[in-house]
């Protein structure tokens, strides 16, 4: 279970960050920083995949409430300009911003940094380790979650309310037969073919 070992180690304010939504083929990246409180933390905060979507929401609103939360969102026409890396990097700076007050220290998930002038740290499955990284990993989740049943209203060929725009069979499958539509990240192989097979048969 993740613990505020490593917040103990770091100049207070200590944020975590992590994001979600690097690996689907359509919609945002979100990032969000959470600098949790020095009482009254909820219990039950995990990796958000370890979560269900009940638990998750839950704990999302409790965060909201007590905690310090910043939440950054690149859409998917700025992926393909930056690439996802770069578009990760940059929803993550966005997210830290959005606190309204300078960290001692950032607690990243994973091997890289964005370039900032935060005093930071990576932390390889920080999502599992660090109790602030998992709490932003629920505030992400949650929020790009939410935004993808929003879009699945307007755009229901695709099964936007189960994959939530990740790459499963009745979304590959919807690409092939409706094509793409703006959400969708150009970049990405998949939408890439199915922009092309549709070029080619308006010729």
């Amino acid at each position: 279970m993740p613990s505020l070992k490593h917040e103990k180690l770091c100049l207070a304010p200590v944020a975590g960050v992590d994001e979600a939504g690097r690996g689907p083929l359509a919609g945002p990246v979100v990032a969000a920083a959470v600098i949790l409180p020095p009482k009254g933390i909820p219990r039950g905060i995990d990796d958000s995949k370890k979560l269900s979507h009940a638990d998750r929401a839950r704990l999302h609103d409790r965060l909201r409430d007590c905690a310090i939360v910043g939440v950054g969102i690149v859409e998917a026409e700025e992926i393909d300009t930056l690439n996802i890396y770069w578009a990760t990097m940059k929803a993550m700076t966005l997210a830290v911003e959005a606190l309204g007050c300078a960290p001692g220290h950032v607690l990243v998930d994973g091997n890289r940094l964005p370039k900032w002038g935060y005093a930071a740290t990576p932390i390889v499955k920080g999502d599992s380790i660090s109790l602030s990284i998992a709490a932003a990993s629920i505030i992400a989740k949650h929020t790009r979650d939410t935004i993808m049943l929003a879009h699945a209203e307007a755009h229901p060929h695709y099964g936007w309310h189960s994959n939530k725009g990740y790459g499963a069979p009745e979304h590959l499958r919807a690409l092939r037969e409706h094509g793409p539509c703006p959400l969708h990240r150009r970049s990405f192989a998949p939408v890439a073919e199915a922009y092309r097979a549709r070029e080619t048969l308006l010729v």
